[in-house]
């Protein structure tokens, strides 16, 4: 047998999503290189690793088998790689961090420079909502989180990042009278929520609630991608992060509406659970945070001013 590395790795990924075609975007891979790559792989076996029923892969059990030794070999790899370069002084090891769904346009900006400097850190990033964010720093699984809204149930230190700025949006302007209230105006627009559990939700309701408004609720959707496609096929409106809608705003596919009380600030803070004892490898993130953090906004966020 004579299989490499990129083989076991790309058999891996099919494992794991169940689809070429999942894995080859996961991969940053043509969908055809990674066909080749699962024949040439197969071809090494006598019994089959995979199924096709209809359109769909299935695993077999003796796959299952060698998915299972695949990755106990790269693990062992990556165990390599990172001694030799701790052998050589450089920093290594695991940053885990947990992402509400809207700062997926926030803390890659905040990650990139620290990532190129430390070529021996591997990022496991997940992005969901803010209830399982609150929960997964709960049960000590990150080293840290991102939020814009500070969860109330937890004991947590924190580093302030960036503005977080919620403006009613929509894909045109209904045209109210000078006379026209926030409770009046509201009355007009189909609203369009995020699910419960989302931060953006959350602000969204409090809105409505501190100023007493009646909305035509129209729809709930599980992404802020979801909802912004939403609105630009004008199905409605909704308060939205400004952080997510750049270039629909600049394009003019998306537009702000004025409204009294709105823009809501909140703040995008990194938190991490009060006392913990932070890796080498978390450490050197807050401190690189420190430092940086002012200049990154300034190269990355100065469009926000505008706004």
């Amino acid at each position: 047998m004579n299989y490499t590395l990129n083989q076991l790795q790309i058999f891996l990924k099919i494992v794991q999503t169940e689809s070429v075609t999942k894995a080859s975007e996961e991969l940053h891979l043509t969908q055809p290189a990674v066909s080749i790559q699962l024949k040439n792989f197969q071809d090494q076996f006598d019994i089959p690793l995979t199924e096709v029923v209809g359109r769909k892969i299935y695993i077999t059990d003796f796959g299952k088998e060698i998915a299972e030794a695949a990755e106990n070999i790269i693990n062992q790899v990556h165990a390599i790689n990172y001694k030799t370069l701790t052998y050589k002084g450089q920093l290594t090891g695991r940053l885990k961090i947990s992402v509400v769904s809207t700062g997926k346009y926030v803390m890659p900006y905040f990650l990139s420079g620290f990532m190129h400097q430390h070529a021996g850190i591997t990022l496991v990033m997940d992005v969901t909502n803010k209830n399982k964010v609150v929960e997964s720093l709960e049960n000590n699984e990150v080293d840290f989180a991102l939020v814009s809204i500070l969860p109330n149930t937890l004991n947590v230190e924190k580093l302030d990042l960036l503005q977080n700025k919620l403006y009613l949006v929509g894909s045109t302007g209904p045209d109210f009278g000078e006379s026209s209230g926030t409770q009046e105006i509201f009355k007009e627009l189909p609203l369009i929520f995020r699910e419960k559990g989302s931060g953006t939700r959350q602000t969204m309701e409090s809105f409505i609630e501190r100023n007493h408004i009646s909305v035509l609720k129209k729809m709930e959707l599980t992404s802020n991608e979801a909802v912004k496609q939403a609105l630009l096929a004008g199905l409605g409106y909704s308060i939205m992060p400004l952080i997510g809608i750049k270039n629909e705003l600049h394009n003019n596919e998306l537009r702000i509406i004025p409204i009294n009380g709105l823009p809501i600030i909140t703040t995008w803070s990194l938190i991490w659970l009060k006392g913990k004892r932070h890796s080498p490898v978390s450490k050197s993130f807050l401190d690189y945070l420190e430092n940086e953090k002012k200049q990154i906004v300034q190269d990355k966020f100065h469009w926000y001013e505008q706004y």
